[in-house]
């Protein structure tokens, strides 16, 4: 692994870049204005381990009350750089320069604005745009020049402007662009003191975004530290797999000098997932330096399903499947399959499937003693298979490498071989069938890098077996579980990688690990098994309570499979960041909702008191309300 190298920024009291520690930060969801209550929220982060503390200033007399913020920490001995985050109001900014630390501004609506309108321009004008924007932004820059504070170019993929979405469309050059024409005036400015982002609640669309920016500054010789998050990733369970995925990826490449992981959640709780990623990487020797060349021809800035051999159910067309590893247990049991995700109707006496049933079971050598269910299918160590006459009719046998696949009776349609990164003669030797799947192994505690390595061997040699991603974990701990498993398999499937995956750790339950899986095929949209939700962190200018609001939504659609539902807390990102949403629930003023369809507005101004209902009914007026059945 080999770190992009940056320049040093200096953002108060610590630096940021390559040369440092990869930096921890969160953001504020209190009122600005409420001095106490920011001060007390911005403790609790601080001593969570947050190193920079951003606030919302969507007014001047919000910028301006950073400064009794800032004094009342500092008295109590806390001197964690703050951050003024700045939408729609450049006098806003140019206000909290001489108070904070670092300023941060959006391209897309500093100056400029959204509407969902068309534009047209003329080289000629278009420049005219630009320097308009440079007479707006170049006051911002010299008061922070002035004042030694820092400013983030933070371009959000749901706020990008008119002209840009005019220019490039909704794409990750669009985002990219829009932080260049700021940077660029920053340069001619000689200010230097920058951070950049891309952020996006697709992670797809964010890791695109990174690497087409990293590409184009080096083109341009800037090399300025990096800022990763995934924006509106949501809470609990699902918006960790997505954080992981987004940020995890980029840090695997060398990519990135601070995160912030944005969950629906008191800030407080981003604090120890984000060191979780970080010190993944701050910890890791430099074990393996791939070039990425030969990656970055294949498919780096646009997504691009590996072709791959239909096999029973694995590869072609087929979504990727998920592999329960059961082998470390005495015995199996039924209440083992209910665990991953089978349920049985006790009424109806029958197994039902779900649709975040696992496809497969590994059991290696432990017999099964009963019939499984219809579309269930059993993988069992070579040996026992030959042994067992009811898995030798009923399963399907796994080899430990090339030599015993070859040296063995085989199942006539399906086999399971295990190759280990870097077994380059292995998959020589294993092209000519047509009824194998490779199980991937790789010894590396970082997974993702070397198997997407391989990946590319496998894509230039045309190798088209389906793949499964193996992965084992060791930790006791179900976050850092979450994390990891996200990184490894995340970062292959959303580059089109790999054709099902099997997660283990023993200290794990089957339940979580199986819920891992499934979260990590929904978050890359390679398997859609259930409803998805866009929900923003909330911050000081969310008009509802989002936590209580996103639960109650949750609760009543989560049966929804395939819908996608953004809960936004203002207007901010929210039209733009759920433009791929089916509904959106969005805050248009102090206890005022406003409902989307698509980009479109439904209805406006109407109360959050009978809000979730009325978004109820939008969905059931469309024909997409299905009731709940009972598990």
């Amino acid at each position: 692994m080999q770190r992009r190298i940056t320049v040093d920024v200096t953002i108060g009291n610590i630096k940021m870049g390559s040369a440092f520690p990869v930096r921890i930060q969160s953001m504020t969801t209190t009122d600005t204005m409420d001095t106490e209550a920011c001060v007390a929220q911005s403790i609790r982060m601080i001593e969570a381990g947050c190193e920079l503390v951003r606030l919302t200033a969507p007014s001047i007399s919000e910028a301006k009350n950073l400064i009794h913020i800032k004094n009342s920490l500092r008295s109590k001995g806390y001197l964690t750089p703050l951050i003024a985050d700045i939408h729609f109001t450049p006098n806003a900014a140019e206000a909290a320069a001489s108070i904070v630390e670092k300023v941060r501004v959006n391209p897309g609506n500093y100056v400029d604005k959204k509407k969902f309108e068309t534009l047209e321009y003329t080289p000629e004008e278009y420049d005219e745009e630009i320097e308009r924007i440079r007479a707006r932004f170049t006051p911002l820059i010299l008061l922070c020049k002035q004042h030694k504070t820092a400013i983030r170019i933070g371009t959000n993929h749901g706020s990008l402007s008119d002209r840009i979405m005019s220019r490039y469309g909704d794409t990750a050059l669009g985002m990219v662009e829009s932080a260049l024409e700021f940077i660029r005036i920053c340069v001619e400015n000689d200010f230097h003191e920058l951070v950049v982002s891309m952020k996006s609640s697709n992670p797809q669309v964010m890791i695109h975004a990174y690497r087409l920016l990293v590409k184009k500054m080096d083109a341009e010789n800037m090399h300025y530290p990096l800022h990763l998050g995934v924006t509106e990733a949501g809470d609990g369970e699902d918006g960790r797999i997505k954080s992981a995925i987004g940020i995890g990826t980029l840090m695997e490449e060398g990519i990135g000098d601070t995160i912030r992981v944005s969950l629906t959640e008191d800030p407080e709780f981003e604090i120890p997932v984000a060191r979780i990623i970080a010190e993944r990487y701050q910890k890791a020797p430099d074990e393996y330096l791939i070039d990425l060349k030969p990656f970055e021809e294949y498919s780096a800035y646009e997504y691009l399903r590996r072709k791959s051999l239909p096999i029973a159910n694995f590869g072609g067309e087929n979504v990727p499947r998920v592999i329960a590893h059961l082998a470390h247990l005495k015995e199996i049991t039924e209440f083992d399959l209910q665990s991953i995700g089978h349920r049985y109707d006790i009424v109806l006496d029958k197994w039902q499937m779900s649709d975040m049933g696992a496809d497969y079971i590994y059991a290696g050598n432990t017999n099964i003693p009963f019939m499984l269910p219809n579309g269930l299918k059993a993988i069992y160590n070579i040996e026992a298979w030959l042994l067992n006459d009811n898995a030798h009719t009923t399963g399907y046998p796994l080899y430990a490498n090339v030599k015993a696949f070859l040296e063995n009776p085989r199942h006539p349609e399906l086999n399971f071989v295990g190759v280990s990164v870097g077994d380059i003669e292995a998959l020589n030797m294993l092209k000519q069938f047509v009824n194998v799947v490779v199980f991937l192994y790789v010894d590396n505690e970082l997974a993702m890098m070397p198997m997407k390595f391989m990946f590319v061997v496998m894509n230039k040699m045309n190798f088209t077996l389906p793949v499964v991603m193996i992965r084992n974990y060791e930790t006791t701990n179900d976050e850092a579980m979450i994390i990891h498993a996200s990184i490894d398999a995340g970062g292959l499937l959303i580059d089109g990688f790999g054709e099902g995956m099997m997660l283990h750790a023993t200290n794990t339950s089957l339940q979580k690990i199986n819920n891992i899986a499934f979260g990590i095929l929904q978050a890359t949209r390679t398997r859609i098994s259930k409803t998805e939700y866009i929900s923003c962190p909330s911050c000081g200018r969310t008009l509802f309570d989002l936590q209580e609001t996103t639960a109650l939504i949750r609760s009543r659609t989560d049966h929804l499979k395939g819908l996608k539902i953004a809960i936004m807390g203002c207007i901010v990102n929210g039209p733009g960041e759920m433009a791929d949403a089916d509904y959106g629930y969005v805050g248009s003023g102090v206890g005022k909702i406003t409902l989307y369809r698509g980009k479109d507005v439904v209805k406006k101004g109407i109360s959050k008191e009978t809000a979730v209902d009325q978004l109820i009914n939008l969905i059931t007026e469309d024909g997409n309300w299905t009731s709940k059945t009972n598990p």
